[in-house]
């Protein structure tokens, strides 16, 4: 279980730390490049799930934090029972990284509107004395990882999309984020070794040891 927890605790210090040193010295939208003009760092917040992407439906925020909060739940259990009935530690790993990314993000639901301000494009405060801009699971996540690693403009004679800027990678997103989807491309990739002959219930020793 140490694994499951170091794994965690490691995610979500940088994915926080990172989220409120943007949040306290960036303004909405503010960028600086950090490799060229392929890796900015582009403070931009979303309601929605991850790389910002919504339902755009009424209730959206308790419905999304609900669901973050029964997904990490679920996660949770199944670590533990992976670490009960002996899982190798790369799963162990890789399910503890899907985690703690959900619960990274789940932080900035619960409690982002509760302990900073929202001064609109002015750097924000942590813990104002008039209180926070939102109530318990209203707060926005914080996202700011850029990659536009192709920004070109189309040439003309290209039908339909000729003179338009094309960009490749849009989204912003954050280390949360990052360590769901690593979590998901590593259990996909070694599903397998993973998933071929085993189950929450089973016992790993003899897995691990051959």
């Amino acid at each position: 279980m140490k694994k499951a927890i170091f794994t965690t605790a490691i995610v979500l210090i940088i994915d926080q730390a990172l989220k409120i040193w943007v949040k306290t010295n960036f303004h909405l939208g503010e960028e600086i490049e950090v490799l060229g003009d392929w890796f900015l760092l582009h403070f931009t917040e979303n309601e929605g799930m991850a790389f910002g992407m919504t339902f755009g439906v009424e209730y959206e925020k308790i419905i999304l934090s609900v669901f973050r909060i029964v997904a990490v739940t679920v996660i949770g259990w199944y670590i533990w029972q992976l670490h009960k009935n002996n899982a190798p530690s790369g799963l162990i790993i890789t399910v503890s990284l899907i985690f703690a990314g959900a619960l990274g993000n789940i932080i900035d639901s619960a409690f982002y509107g509760l302990i900073f301000n929202d001064p609109g494009y002015q750097v924000a405060t942590i813990f104002p004395e008039g209180g926070g801009y939102a109530g318990f699971l209203h707060g926005r996540v914080v996202d700011m990882l850029y990659f536009p690693l192709i920004n070109i403009s189309l040439p003309e004679w290209l039908p339909f999309l000729g003179g338009e800027r094309f960009l490749f990678f849009r989204p912003v997103f954050n280390i949360a984020d990052s360590a769901i989807t690593l979590g998901v491309f590593i259990i996909i990739l070694f599903q397998k070794k993973y998933f071929g002959t085993i189950n929450p219930n089973q016992d790993y020793s003899a897995l691990k040891n051959s």
